[in-house]
């Protein structure tokens, strides 16, 4: 049976005045390692180091045919200059039935109308994307996010008219514009010469300068870099600010470290990437391993060399030029857009038993405001176990949290063994492995890959409702699946954590004007941001057959591949 349905999709964003001349483009004359060369000059390592990417899951998908109408209504005068109309035809027997209809909403004037017409098969269609499993094949992360943003957008690239560009459009994207990779000399407390590697993804500067933040950790390497950086492309899209992707880091561990050693690592890191970025062009900002601290031992060092004080940082601290509510802002976000989504659907956060993984920066704000909100939050981890609040977590608990994670950096288990808190510690256990855990809502905000299928088997035993993802990909390819099959609340995390990034483009606005704005107006750009978000994804679930994950995927590239078309990046 086919089914018709109209899908909405706003375009409508929250927009930052900002000079011009802050988002030139890049000059592509670098003499940085293009993409290209470093991929050619990379080493086939052999069967033994190859991972072999699963395509089987394609086998079991149904296929879907689609015919869509897309119209853009200008966002303002310097986003075009008139209603442009695209007709994708896709083919299938029968006479295709357009529909286009009127949406009046004020908070909302940018529309973008689809027709979609399902029918069988589809899995050929991404076939396209073998070159790549082969070439990356030793970058698996990567190669997953590819994967799953691929499978919300088969039905595009299956179009007849248009499917073509949109599969060329999606295999220019999946290639960094540039990889940069340096090597990072620093000296530790016993004065003995460390080295480290470190790198700078520049992915994608179609919608502005690249943006993204920096990770310090062991298992950081390009193929990771690149999975965050490709992610980052399309959640930059969806806040509608003037931002490109790109990815950073180093496999450094500031674990354990003293601030000595972690200062002396970062000035020597920014020795090097400081010849790469620049307001215009590369903005980094943090991200695992990399806060406060860190941040301001690179803006240090970045004064030192180059006698700039520019906004060529973000998430810095405040009295740095930073923004009021971006160390809030990812996590406030996750929330703002889950009670968005929750209301949709005829529920509340108010009571409600969210689990929250993760204890860094995005897992302690998604928990602040979640108690701030009336709903009780029943967990938070770290990378040895699981604290449990089984009547909910108070916010005297989540201020030793704080002090333990910011001021003392300690584990949660020294706090548990202090019994500084009410909760239970559950060693070796994250909150999506505990048997006997009740969740409503799930907010997994450590790391990728957090949840697999069994996790999720178990969190719809549980009666979980809803999956909001505060972290990048915490849910793997076999637990996406079951996600879907179960109907449940699902929003990914290029959506639903964006509100760090959409704020990290008010703190450039605010540099570049040398301007602070106070905190109020901060979070009520933010929550209009994430508000505009929702809008834009949710559209695309009209009619049931769409996810909001799917919707987010859609929206994210349509925009991208457009822009790239009209900067004639892309043919």
């Amino acid at each position: 049976m086919r089914s018709s349905y109209l899908v909405l999709i706003y375009v409508s964003l929250v927009m930052v005045k900002t000079p011009s001349a802050f988002f030139l483009p890049p000059d592509f004359s670098s003499s940085t390692t293009s993409t290209n060369a470093a991929a050619g000059a990379a080493s086939r390592t052999g069967s033994a180091n190859k991972e072999k990417i699963r395509r089987a899951h394609y086998d079991s998908r149904g296929s879907e045919k689609l015919e869509h109408c897309i119209k853009f209504k200008p966002l303002s005068s310097t986003r075009t200059t008139a209603t442009e109309e695209i007709n994708l035809d896709l083919e299938w027997k029968g006479t295709a039935n357009k529909k286009e209809e009127t949406v009046k909403n004020d908070d909302r004037p940018a529309v973008i109308l689809f027709d979609y017409i399902h029918t069988p098969s589809i899995h050929a269609s991404l076939s396209f994307l073998d070159p790549l499993r082969e070439k990356y094949a030793h970058q698996p992360t990567f190669l997953q996010a590819v994967e799953e943003m691929a499978e919300s957008l088969a039905p595009i690239f299956a179009n007849k008219e248009k499917g073509e560009f949109y599969k060329r459009a999606f295999l220019v994207i999946t290639e960094p514009e540039r990889s940069i990779s340096f090597r990072v000399n620093w000296t530790d407390d016993q004065g003995r010469l460390q080295t480290n590697r470190g790198w700078r993804v520049e992915f994608s500067s179609v919608l502005g300068p690249y943006k993204g933040g920096l990770r310090f950790h062991p298992t950081v390497d390009e193929g990771v870099l690149k999975f965050l950086g490709f992610e980052q492309i399309f959640k930059n899209a969806l806040t509608g600010l003037q931002m490109g992707g790109g990815k950073g880091g180093s496999d450094f561990d500031p674990k354990g470290k003293s601030d000595g050693e972690v200062r002396r690592f970062c000035e020597a890191y920014m020795t090097e990437l400081s010849r790469y970025i620049h307001p215009q062009t590369d903005v980094p900002a943090g991200d695992i391993g990399v806060g406060g601290r860190e941040l301001g031992f690179l803006y240090g060092q970045y004064k030192r060399l180059t006698k700039r004080s520019d906004g060529v940082l973000t998430g810095k601290p405040i009295i740095l030029g930073g923004s009021e509510c971006r160390i809030e802002a990812t996590g406030y976000g996750v929330v703002y857009i889950a009670q968005l989504a929750v209301e949709k659907n005829g529920g509340t956060l108010q009571g409600a038993r969210c689990a929250v993984s993760g204890s860094g920066n995005v897992a302690q704000y998604t928990a602040e405001k979640l108690i701030d909100i009336g709903a009780k939050v029943v967990s938070m981890s770290d990378s040895d176990g699981t604290l449990v609040f089984q009547n909910g977590m108070t916010m005297e608990d989540w201020n030793v949290i704080i002090d333990a994670k910011q001021v003392k950096r300690t584990r949660l288990s020294n706090v548990a063994a202090d019994g500084l808190v009410n909760g239970v510690y559950h060693p070796k256990h994250s909150p999506w492995t505990i048997d006997d855990l009740k969740v409503e809502y799930a907010f997994p905000c450590a790391t990728q890959n957090e949840i697999d299928g069994q996790s999720a088997e178990l969190l719809i035993r549980n009666g979980v409702k809803g999956i909001i993802e505060g972290a990048n990909l915490p849910t793997k390819i076999d637990a996406q699946r079951r996600i879907r099959e179960s109907k449940i609340l699902y929003i990914p995390g290029k959506a639903a954590n964006a509100g760090g990034v959409a704020t990290s483009g008010f703190e450039m606005a605010q540099n570049a004007q040398r301007l602070n704005w106070e905190s109020d107006e901060v979070n009520a750009k933010l929550k209009a941001t994430m508000k505009s978000i929702y809008n834009q994804i949710d559209s695309v679930t009209e009619g049931g057959e769409c996810t909001l994950e799917q919707g987010a995927n859609r929206a994210g590239f349509l925009i991208v591949a457009e822009a790239m078309k009209t900067l004639g990046w892309v043919w």
